[in-house]
């Protein structure tokens, strides 16, 4: 069973964290939320009080599968600010493993410089931060190991893309069509 760890950090935007987080749990894929707050209380960036399944420090990145970064203001500054998961991402992005972010999370992959030579997407206007990418207007985007969506309103889109890479295509459309969802 394939392992995602979504990292959880106050000011998160909840939707994008939970839909698309919420559609891998049901393909059978197991969701971990941590985090890097040192609480398992996180608030979101519109109030909402989410409880993180483990801390950072309880988890070993290296684990997992996929590493996924919401986006939110001020929440991915607040992912950029802890060292210990960038250098995990940093770790995943150089072992082939799988990274995702959402929204204004992918400026911290270029940031980082992990997106050299890959397309991504992003929230508009943080373009300039996707450092050596090929920036693309996409909703949601999947270039080698990379995984990057736009916002909010393709979080589940993204979770349906990571179900179909974590899974298979079939599984994907399957929840898409019980979930009732037109869009992907």
């Amino acid at each position: 069973m394939s392992k995602v760890y979504a990292f959880l950090a106050d000011g998160l935007e909840e939707v994008e964290c939970l839909g698309a987080m919420d559609i891998l749990v049901r393909a059978g894929v197991e969701v971990t939320l941590v985090s890097v707050t040192g609480s398992r209380q996180v608030t979101g960036a519109h109030g909402f009080t989410i409880t993180a399944d483990k801390l950072f420090e309880e988890t070993d990145p290296a684990e997992a599968d996929v590493l996924f970064l919401p986006g939110g203001m001020p929440g991915t500054k607040n992912l950029a600010a802890f060292e210990p998961l960038m250098e995990a991402v940093r770790q995943a992005a150089a072992d082939g493993r799988r990274v995702a972010a959402i929204c204004a999370a992918p400026s911290v992959l270029g940031d980082l410089g992990v997106l050299e030579g890959k397309k991504a997407t992003c929230y508009p206007g943080y373009e300039p931060r996707l450092k050596g990418a090929v920036p693309v207007k996409d909703g949601v985007v999947t270039d080698g190991n990379m995984t990057t969506a736009r916002g909010l309103g393709y979080a589940l889109d993204l979770g349906l893309e990571l179900a179909g890479i974590l899974t298979d295509r079939e599984t994907a459309a399957q929840i898409k069509a019980a979930i009732q969802y037109d869009q992907f």
